[in-house]
């Protein structure tokens, strides 16, 4: 089955561990959603942005809705950027 590799640009509300930003965010993925990659990029004097890489399966209708919703409700999120939204065809990433 194919699935939907979405990039997210994640900012931070103020300098954090951003492992910690990633475990907050796992936990509050939907079940069908998972982290599959994460990197740090410098935003500007020691703040970083978390880039998330998250698959969900092709046919879940309103996925990029939902996961854009559950990131906007997490406190120390300021502001979510889509960065790209790809289909894969291998299952097992």
């Amino acid at each position: 089955m194919a699935q939907v590799l979405i990039s997210f640009k994640i900012y931070p509300t103020n300098i954090m561990d951003l492992n910690k930003l990633k475990q907050k965010i796992e936990k509050q993925l939907p079940n069908y959603a998972k982290i599959h990659k994460t990197a740090e990029e410098p935003v500007a004097y020691g703040l970083n942005a978390l880039i998330a890489q998250i698959l969900i399966p092709e046919n879940q209708e309103g996925a990029l809705d939902q996961l854009e919703k559950v990131l906007q409700k997490i406190p120390e999120i300021s502001q979510i950027q889509t960065i790209m939204v790809s289909r894969t065809q291998t299952p097992n990433l």
